[in-house]
């Protein structure tokens, strides 16, 4: 795959066939990378709270739906299949997952994006606060919103498969950067450790779990932050930074690379 956008095309069928998860797809990177695999041709099962229906309650009160984004996954040439799930319900995660094995046996493509903790953990005038300072219940739920719902138990039943942790920084930087506070500095170390446990348990039945991490991801939430659209996103009054943030759709691309690169068995853990 070549860097050079000019040339480098979607292939419509490389996932053709395929079998693939996304907890989280409602919106930013687990709408992307969803959208991105139906690019790829996959069958792309979207699971998450909101949905039209309005059947569970959100952390966010925000207009995106799980449906909308499995009509766009076949409207770029896959399958999208929208499950309204909250990952924080064991019975319906058993459900979830019991119904997934069913309905079509095996997955072949795994991706924990669940966050839902970005109102919890505030503004900057909320950050680099020290523990007792910070409201325990609110940190609390943070560590279950970006851990306990990546514990999802849907086994990759055939060789070669590949899960995906997204997370927020590389393992090196959270090692040797403290990050807003106890609750979110140890949920964003925890992503990147659970990928190299289940990539341990992953192993001998050669499939795949590693982390990912987008940079400054211009989410639907962000995007509105700085009142623009994703169409006119350069004239953003926002820090340097901004200007080379990342779509969702950049992100979702880095892991269809991941899922077509029959070497990916060396990113292991």
């Amino acid at each position: 795959m070549r860097a050079d956008t000019a040339t480098w095309r979607v292939n419509p069928n490389a996932l053709r066939g395929r079998i693939a998860v996304v907890a989280g797809a409602t919106r930013g990177a687990g709408r992307g990378i969803a959208a991105a695999l139906g690019e790829a041709g996959a069958t792309v099962i979207c699971s998450g709270r909101s949905s039209r229906t309005r059947s569970l309650k959100s952390d966010y009160d925000r207009p995106e739906t799980i449906e909308e984004t499995a009509e766009l996954v076949t409207s770029l040439g896959g399958h999208g299949v929208p499950f309204v799930v909250d990952h924080l319900d064991v019975g319906q995660v058993m459900r979830f997952a019991d119904q997934v094995r069913g309905r079509y046996g095996h997955i072949d493509i795994l991706v924990n994006d669940i966050w839902g903790a970005e109102q919890l953990k505030g503004g900057p005038p909320d950050w680099n606060k020290p523990i007792w300072q910070v409201d325990l219940q609110k940190g609390l739920r943070i560590l279950r919103l970006a851990v306990d719902t990546h514990l999802l138990p849907i086994l990759i039943s055939r060789p070669g498969g590949l899960l995906v942790e997204v997370t927020d920084g590389t393992a090196d930087y959270n090692a040797s950067h403290y990050r807003i506070s106890v609750f979110y500095d140890l949920a964003k170390v925890a992503i990147n450790r659970l990928a190299f446990s289940q990539g341990h348990e992953l192993a001998p039945h050669r499939a795949t779990a590693l982390a990912v991490t987008p940079g400054w991801l211009r989410s639907e939430m962000m995007l509105d932050a700085y009142e623009v659209t994703e169409d006119n996103w350069r004239t953003a009054t926002a820090p340097p930074g901004f200007a080379v943030s990342e779509s969702p759709r950049y992100v979702g691309r880095a892991v269809v690379a991941l899922a077509t690169d029959p070497r990916r068995d060396r990113w292991n853990q």
